[in-house]
């Protein structure tokens, strides 16, 4: 399987970044990828809950997932929407960050809503508290590409090894990570924290990612790591993306999964313990 990583530098303007999106995907394309993922928030990075009001929209009006699906339809080929911020109607003030896996003939085959939420003080000056602008998900999925098992998983859902476990043993051969990342933590935590994921599962993982200094019409100006990385079963980098946005090609052999889950047999050695006492 051919995939593409598409790393993007999103702004809080969701008409422009669909047409970057599409470009890249075209790029994707004509490159012969089969299943391309596109990064976390694809429509809109934002830290303006009034400049998100004002843009953001429900799933069944949002025109980012509209174009996407027009085009995948044109295309044929499998789309991992990273994600999509998305309103969730008249009782709910809070938002949702919800993937979309496509199917080749536009439709929907799969929706995942991010279940950990960012909220942490990375440092001084940046503080995040996502739990109070989006509803978390609490429902891990498991879909499919052409016969291939995919875990669907958002940025922080990372650092929670236990969801990528449930998904592995459930039958995922493929994990994702689409990601905004924050360049705090990503030089000492992003390709450590993809290749355990990984090496624990004996899994393929493709992280694809937003980078840079994202343009911004009102609240702070937010940065992005980059770096989308495709990671193998065995713990090895298959494509690390740098800084620029860009489509990065990565071809993988899915009867690796079977030999590192062979080689190292850890999902089938899991035990019941008891839990220590606080």
């Amino acid at each position: 399987m051919r995939a593409a990583l598409v790393q993007l530098n999103s702004s809080d303007d969701p008409e422009a970044n669909l047409v970057e999106t599409l470009l890249r995907l075209d790029d994707a394309v004509a490159g012969g990828a089969e299943f391309v993922l596109t990064p976390e928030v694809t429509n809109c990075v934002s830290t303006s809950r009034t400049r998100q009001s004002a843009v953001l929209r429900t799933e069944a009006e949002d025109p980012t997932l509209a174009g996407l699906r027009d085009a995948v339809a044109r295309h044929g080929v499998h789309v991992l929407i990273g994600s999509l911020a998305l309103k969730l109607g008249r009782d709910e003030t809070r938002f949702v960050n919800r993937s979309f896996l496509l199917y080749p003939d536009g439709s929907v085959a799969a929706r995942y809503d991010k279940i950990h939420m960012f909220d942490v003080e990375v440092s001084e000056t940046e503080t995040y508290r996502e739990s109070s602008a989006y509803r978390p998900g609490d429902q891990a999925l498991l879909a499919d590409v052409n016969g291939v098992r995919i875990g669907l998983t958002i940025c922080y859902d990372l650092r929670f090894p236990m969801l990528y476990g449930a998904l592995a043993q459930a039958g995922a051969q493929i994990l994702t990570v689409p990601s905004a990342f924050s360049p705090a933590t990503g030089p000492g935590h992003w390709e450590t924290l993809l290749r355990a994921r990984a090496i624990e599962n004996g899994a393929f993982v493709l992280a694809p990612a937003q980078t840079g200094r994202h343009a911004a019409t009102r609240g702070r100006v937010r940065e992005t790591y980059g770096h989308s990385l495709a990671v193998g079963p065995w713990g090895n980098v298959l494509a690390d993306a740098g800084s620029p946005p860009g489509v990065t090609f990565v071809d993988l052999r899915l009867a690796d999964v079977d030999d590192a889950r062979r080689r190292i047999p850890s999902l089938s050695h899991e035990r019941p313990f008891r839990k220590p006492d606080a």
